[in-house]
């Protein structure tokens, strides 16, 4: 639909104002909990009312500010009896305390968001003793050691706000939170969502929703308060995450289905009107709002928010697979940082200058990402974006993990989501849980798909990208699908692969070499393509080859181009987020792999069958294996997979008889 700039606006405006009325009739009399119907999450039915309150009250927050006030609805007055309630210790409302909940410290960074964007109208106007209660509930922040990762940030934003209304804060937390974020800092605008194993390995959206929002609202709302040059550092460092996030949306408006939460859909808005609220965005205002209005619209029109108004947990429809043991019914809102643009004044450039298209249909693309160890093509007659995953994968390095479907695949979308069977808030087998879709694996004699994670990055450059990680297999009946500590694991050889990406096509070489205590087996070697939500009634079957149609027309196609003669197609039910029904084309080994040689697979996604494919060329150079892909246009990308160092054993202690 074409709307002019200012539709546009009170489109955004009703879409706010209809998700707020629609969580009113689930609050409890005096509003303190909002208890969404739906599976608790493993924090309980009382967080989760805590949480059905913060997170509406964040968006009512941008709602109320960027009207100046204006509140037909009674946002103001609506909220402010809930904190009167939910602070109250006499209340059978009352909120938890951190003590009680730790989920309760994610949610007071969205409540103290909200009292700082609607301080006139609803801070300064609540009871002197409600005020205090509000502080009494926030003070037990200050001194706690946080989780290393954004939660720091819950506190800075907490301890902020306190510090400017007369509330307990201390300096050395603020100065902790920091100091954190600095040593997360990957460099070209990327940070890791804290380190783990002491390396940058978690990349996911909460750069955007959380990395980049909190550190430039805790300067906002410390104000002249701010360490000297925090902010601009701050703002050099979203605006260039900007120049890379801007390629990452697709021309159907989605966000790349790939890293946990999700299910906060709209949230992948937060750093775009974020950067036009702080002056620290490339963009013109009208690619911002552009991107904007295509997101939304993406997820409204796909299910996002069911018949009574309620945004559900999933993706599109409501999907359990995609979720995590700390989502419950009001997780979706925290999709409210989306609606960050509503806080600009209607007058702003970004809400009066016309749209303009997506880079993605401006035409096609190739970069490299080395922050996040991605490579990155975008071709402008399909409108899809894909990512090559050769980087973080959100794991210990220093010991085996099982696969997280969302973070260990090679190569992720806007236009796909990765298989993820079963519901991952309880115990599941592990045989539900085989990587399969844009995973290179090992089968082992009972079928079983081996795991990748942790991987190491060996090289980036170009558009070419390596890594390596070491073949395992859950050993337990059941199993952490997150790869716990108390999961075991039986050891394999060592895989490396290389991949060279432009336009639709992936070049995918591997090698597989023996490791330290690996008994051997005859392991076949697996490649699985792109897979994607396809119509019930024409899954395609194994003679078809490895190639899928999808339901939305787009084809995935795995070729064998050397020493992987079987394809064949996996079909799925209930393992997709985008469909019912889905299938993953796939090309393996005739038997056993072989040790110490190229096998390559051609990988494509796009909206027809590949015109034209790349030729490759395989040589060697001492122990290193050489794939040369060259291209329909002549240009020639050099993926060069290095042997294994024979005596490297990191997992020494870790091997099983």
């Amino acid at each position: 639909m074409n709307r002019t700039p200012a539709e546009d606006r009170a489109h955004w405006e009703r879409t706010a104002d209809r998700l707020l009325l629609a969580v009113r009739p689930y609050a409890t009399e005096e509003h303190a909990l909002i208890d969404l119907p739906g599976v608790p999450s493993h924090n309980g039915v009382t967080s989760d009312g805590l949480e059905g309150f913060a997170r509406t009250f964040l968006l009512a927050g941008f709602r109320l500010a960027g009207a100046g006030g204006d509140d037909p609805h009674d946002i103001a007055g609506w909220y402010a009896r809930g904190l009167a309630a939910g602070t109250d210790p006499a209340s059978p409302e009352r909120w938890p305390t951190f003590a009680e909940c730790n989920q309760a410290k994610v949610e007071a960074a969205s409540i103290a968001l909200a009292l700082h964007e609607t301080r006139p109208w609803i801070w300064d106007r609540l009871a002197d003793r409600v005020r205090q209660r509000v502080l009494d509930w926030l003070a037990p922040m200050v001194g706690d050691p946080m989780p290393g990762n954004n939660w720091i940030w819950f506190q800075g934003v907490t301890e902020a706000f306190a510090r400017t209304v007369g509330g307990r804060w201390r300096q050395q937390d603020l100065d902790r939170v920091i100091a954190l974020t600095d040593g997360w800092y990957t460099g070209d605008g990327w940070y890791s969502d804290g380190l783990t194993g002491g390396e940058h390995r978690n990349v996911d959206h909460y750069n955007g929703w959380a990395m980049h929002l909190y550190p430039l609202w805790f300067c906002r709302v410390l104000g002249d308060a701010a360490p000297r040059g925090l902010l601009d550092r701050y703002r050099a460092r979203l605006r260039r995450f900007l120049a890379d996030q801007r390629l990452l949306i697709g021309a159907n408006g989605s966000p790349l289905v790939q890293g946990r939460s999700l299910t906060y859909r709209y949230a992948a808005l937060a750093p775009l009107w974020t950067g036009a609220l702080f002056d620290a965005t490339p963009l013109a205002p009208g690619e911002t709002r552009a991107l904007a209005n295509r997101m939304l619209g993406h997820f409204t029109d796909h299910g996002a928010v069911d018949e009574r108004g309620l945004l559900t947990l999933g993706w599109h429809r409501p999907y359990r697979g995609v979720l995590q043991v700390y989502s419950g019914p009001a997780s979706p809102y925290w999709a409210s940082k989306g609606f960050i643009g509503l806080a600009l004044p209607p007058d702003h450039p970004v809400w009066t200058e016309e749209e303009t298209r997506l880079p993605v249909e401006r035409g096609d693309f190739t970069r490299s990402l080395p922050a996040p160890g991605w490579l990155v093509s975008g071709t402008a007659a399909d409108g899809v974006v894909r990512v090559v995953n050769h980087g973080g994968d959100h794991t210990d390095p220093a010991r085996p993990h099982a696969d997280d479907p969302c973070y260990a695949r090679f190569a992720y979308s806007t236009h796909t989501a990765p298989e993820t069977p079963g519901d991952p808030t309880v115990p599941r087998g592990s045989a539900h849980a085989d990587p399969l879709d844009n995973a290179v694996v090992l089968l082992d004699a009972a079928g079983r798909a081996s795991h990748r994670r942790p991987a190491t990055r060996l090289s980036l450059d170009g558009a070419t990208a390596v890594s390596r990680s070491r073949a395992h297999w859950p050993e337990d009946a059941t199993w952490d699908p997150f790869g716990g500590p108390d999961t075991t694991y039986r050891l394999g050889p060592w895989i490396t692969v290389g991949s060279a990406l432009r336009g639709s096509v992936e070049v995918r070489a591997v090698r597989v070499d023996p490791a330290p205590g690996d008994p051997g087996g005859g392991h076949v070697l697996r490649i699985g393509g792109w897979a994607l939500a396809v119509d019930p009634d024409s899954v395609p079957g194994t003679r078809d080859g490895a190639r899928v149609v999808g339901a939305d027309g787009l084809v995935s196609v795995v070729v064998g181009a050397r020493q992987l003669p079987r394809a064949s197609v996996v079909a799925g039910t209930d393992s997709n987020a985008l469909g019912t029904t889905s299938a993953t084309p796939v090309v393996e080994t005739a038997g056993p792999v072989a040790h110490g040689t190229l096998h390559i697979a051609l990988v494509h996604l796009g909206g027809s069958d590949p015109t034209a494919l790349p030729r490759v060329a395989t040589r060697a150079e001492d122990t290193t294996l050489v794939a040369d892909a060259i291209w329909p246009d002549g240009v020639r990308d050099t993926i060069r997979l290095p042997a294994p160092d024979p005596a490297y054993d990191p997992w020494r202690d870790q091997h099983r008889a």
